[in-house]
This record gives C-alpha cells, structure tokens and sequence, in this order.
C-alpha cells in the first residue's frame, strides 16, 4: 500500500495498491537458498561490549537493524535454524538484498548483563543507537530498524530521539499499553536482580495459531532459545516508557500485525498508527499469524512487506 489505507477496512484502490506492490517484490525478490555466513562483531557502548550477529547479500545497498524482544534474544528470534525448513529471518533478509545486524542486549545472547545486573528502556534505547552509528558509519548505505515486541518499544524511543539514524522503521508486534507498561517513577526494585532461569513452556508460548509452525520447529525454537538465553533479563526504571509518543514519530513507519496476536489487538494498533505524525506510514496485518509470525507460515508476506516498504521509499524519492 501506499501511502497508507484505511486499517480497519481494506478499500478497492488500496487492494489494488497492494496487488501492485506484490507485483513489484516478486519482480525484485531474487532468493539465493539463504547461503550466508554469521558474523560476530564486538561493539563498544560506554565501556560495555555489545554482540552484533551479521548475514549479509553480495554487494548490499541497504542495510537493517534487528531488535529482539522481551525474553529471548537475536539468534533464536531471527537466526533459527530447522532442518528442511527455511526459517531465518535473517536470511530472509539477506535474500532480499539487505545487510542484516541482529542487537543481543545487555544480558541476552552474546552480551553479558552489566554491572549493574539490570536493563532499562533508556539503556535498550542508546545502547541500540550506539549500534546504528556504527554501522552507518561502517558501511554507506541506507540503514533501516526493525523492533520485534519490546524491541519494537526500543526502536521507538530511537527514532524518537534521532530520526537521522534510519531511513525507516518497522513495529512488528507493537504490545505497548500505558496502563500495562508505565510504573511509577519511585517504583521499588530489588537491589539485586533476580536472574530466574527461563523456561521451555515460556519459550513455546508465542505460537498459538494451530498449523503454523512444525513441531519440530517449535522444538527447534525452545531449544535454541533455553541454550542461548536460560536466565531471563530483568528491566527496571520501568516509568521510563512513558516517552513513549506516537506523535513524535516522523520516520516513514511500517506497521506489521499478526492476525492473532494476543499483544497487538487491532484497537491498540489503530491508535498507535492513528498516532504516527508521518504521512508515509503502512499498516500490514499478517494473516494467520500471531506474536510469533516471523516463524510461521506469514514470514514470506511479513519479509515482502519490509522489502516492498523499504523499496518503495527510493520511487517516492524519485
């Protein structure tokens, strides 16, 4: 769509936007079986090391920065690997001709916890920019974010406080809710965090659509995630949310829905976008799909959708 249409009734002109832009990915989509080689890079954030994971198409002119949600980190969110089974966010990416950096944050994956033993939104937020710094300034090319749930809250904040950083930004799982998210400022945290290990039932949690994902890909997925991630990372200065303002956004924004997703009802999604202060704005629900839908049978239309919306900014340019 472009533009945008209206998100809770899908017109005629917008459906033939849409066939449009189908028409334009498959044209531009040229997979290559997803053959790429994981990097590991080490970046500083004020003294603290951060790990960012790389995939990357041959001479790639537009490049992503993937942020992974509240419990699990980069490689099981956007890295999975499942035999016979084309599951990589990443690679998906990659195939469509992108640079592709995932974030492991403080205390997830590849980044140790800090001495502080706590993560906060502010944090998340300078510790995500501080990446996309470096990798404009390590390669010139077109930067682009991407937030998975609390991740998508994180990319908001970024874009808030910089929209120099990226050329767009996409929410996918968008679950912030005032009532839910924002504490008081003198909220009271223990002086130590608690660091409970994770759970298999939690990281099976997210699929809930019946038919979209293998079994053995939902096993594939509790296992890589309990491996990289068994302790779970504790937020606190929670009050920090409450920067959060639609309205402040001015990035031209893709917004990605699953059909059923639990944290991301359609009402919330329609303030949220309503909100956007950016005539370039898409609203795309992935039909089928729920929390999780990277990983399920919407992932091919949720890639195509950030390719399409990426590609679509250079026509408008011209």
């Amino acid at each position: 769509m472009t533009g945008h249409c209206n998100p809770i009734l899908l017109t005629r002109t917008c459906f033939y936007r849409l066939l449009v832009l189908v028409s334009l990915i498959c044209v531009s989509h040229v997979a290559t079986a997803g053959d790429y080689k994981l990097k590991r890079h080490e970046i500083d954030a004020q003294g603290h090391t951060l790990v960012v994971w790389e995939k990357t198409a041959r001479r790639a002119k537009k490049q992503i920065l993937l942020l992974h949600g509240r419990t699990w980190s980069s490689l099981p969110d956007f890295d999975l690997q499942v035999q016979d089974e084309d599951l990589s966010f990443m690679d998906g990416l990659a195939d469509r001709g992108f640079r592709v950096l995932a974030l492991d944050a403080r205390g997830y994956g590849g980044t140790a916890r800090d001495t502080s033993g706590w993560l906060t939104p502010d944090r998340a937020a300078k510790d995500a920019a501080i990446v996309l710094a470096w990798m404009k300034a390590d390669k010139a090319v077109d930067t682009h974010l991407f937030g998975w749930s609390y991740g998508s809250m994180v990319a908001q904040l970024v874009v808030q406080r910089d929209p120099s950083l990226v050329s767009t930004v996409t929410f996918f799982g968008y679950p912030f809710n005032p009532a839910r998210h924002i504490v008081p400022a003198d909220q009271p945290y223990p002086s130590k965090a608690p660091a409970r290990p994770n759970t298999a039932e939690n990281a099976a949690s997210d699929f809930i659509v019946a038919g979209a994902i293998s079994q053995q890909a939902i096993d594939a997925y509790v296992a890589a995630a309990l491996q990289a991630d068994p302790i779970r990372v504790d937020f606190r200065n929670l009050h920090e949310w409450a920067e959060l303002d639609a309205s402040k956004i001015t990035t031209p924004s893709l917004l990605l829905q699953g059909q059923f997703d639990p944290l991301a009802p359609t009402a919330m999604q329609a303030s949220f976008f309503s909100q956007i202060n950016q005539g370039n704005k898409w609203w795309v629900v992935l039909p089928g799909g729920d929390h999780a839908a990277l990983l399920e049978t919407p992932r091919i239309t949720m890639l195509d959708a950030i390719a399409g919306f990426i590609n679509n900014q250079h026509l408008l340019a011209q």
